[in-house]
């Protein structure tokens, strides 16, 4: 029998996995199924009716900036993200763990000196009202992508910190 406790848990669990795993991954297919969909009908628009879309690559380049960002959410709570891992590997115990949390801890540091100074960037383009050049898109859109991704990334670590001292991603 499970307590309410272990109940709660596997339901923390189960938001987790679908919060920082399962939805940016159906939002990163959708962007690049959109983004396909672009790309076709800008090159039917140009090689059929020798007429280009002036803002698909703009578009798109927004487009692989959200899907970079979201998969790096989706790679950490996998803690699958590359490694320099040949120390570690040889290490146990208790260094092993330390080595480990020194690492996770620094991911935390760096996603939140880098959701500070993207906010401020964030705060002056929507103070400015700055555009794109072709597609006339807020330069708060894709800017944001990097403030998301790496406040995701920050909280996932933070709320999987056990996962990364013992290496043990579900």
């Amino acid at each position: 029998m499970t307590s309410k406790s272990d109940t709660g848990t596997l339901r923390l669990q189960r938001l987790t996995r679908v919060v920082f795993y399962s939805v940016p991954m159906v939002l990163i297919s959708i962007i690049l199924l959109v983004a396909v969909v672009i790309n076709f009908v800008n090159v039917v628009e140009r090689y059929l009716f020798e007429h280009a879309i002036f803002w698909t690559e703009e578009i798109l380049n927004y487009m692989l900036m959200w899907s970079v960002f979201l998969g790096m959410v989706a790679v950490t709570y996998r803690g699958a993200h590359l490694n320099m891992d040949l120390l570690s590997n040889h290490l146990k115990g208790v260094p092993q763990r330390v080595l480990r949390g020194l690492a996770a801890i620094t991911l935390i540091v760096c996603s939140g000196v880098v959701v500070v100074q993207s906010f401020k960037v964030i705060t002056v383009l929507a103070k400015t009202g700055q555009v794109s050049v072709a597609a006339s898109v807020p330069l708060v859109v894709p800017h944001a992508s990097i403030l998301v991704g790496f406040a995701l990334v920050g909280l996932i670590t933070l709320l999987r910190f056990r996962a990364y001292l013992t290496n043990d991603f579900d």
